[in-house]
């Protein structure tokens, strides 16, 4: 009986965690090119190595900085929104994540080795990183995902095939102008 309830007490818990890994599995090929042209300044590849030669707590505490920032911006943006000034709050909420994004990605990156030296930290990132994987799989494994899957492949193939006679249009104009 008490697991049952347990189970049944953790059904939202696992559709709000459920919902923001798919989120980011879906967001991921969007924002990892800005990742990666981010990453390739060179003032960033110092401050990374810096970062890298930090020791643990000190990339913890440099973790939280972030997170100081944009977590404060999202929740202003909801309250933006509330408000109905609806350009403001995504505005803003945009600029949270991307802070999210760019910097705590870049100094979770920079200082992973350090991180999971503190035993605590290296189990928390353990176990999510199980939850995530768990998630994804049932997700992968839904009805729902599988259709997600064939329309975006036919949605892909049917843009190939309107690229391929557009750019064969755009040759046969060149070729008789």
């Amino acid at each position: 009986m008490r697991t049952r309830l347990l189970r049944l007490l953790l059904i939202p818990v696992d559709l709000v965690v459920g919902l923001i890994i798919v989120l980011d599995e879906l967001a991921r090929p969007l924002y990892r090119p800005l990742l990666a042209w981010f990453g390739s300044f060179r003032i960033v590849a110092r401050i990374e190595a810096a970062i890298g030669r930090l020791p643990p707590y000190g990339v913890l505490a440099l973790l939280a900085v972030p997170f100081a920032v944009a977590e404060p911006l999202k929740l202003l943006s909801l309250l933006l929104l509330a408000r109905g000034a609806w350009f403001g709050g995504i505005a803003l909420m945009a600029v949270g994540h991307l802070t999210s994004f760019l910097l705590v990605e870049r100094v979770y990156h920079a200082g992973r080795a350090q991180l999971l030296t503190i035993g605590w930290f290296a189990r928390c990132m353990a176990w999510l990183d199980r939850i995530r994987e768990i998630v994804v799989e049932r997700v992968k494994a839904s009805a729902a995902w599988q259709r997600a899957v064939v329309l975006g492949r036919a949605v892909r193939e049917r843009a190939r095939s309107w690229l391929g006679r557009l750019r064969a249009r755009r040759q046969r104009r060149g070729n008789s102008g």
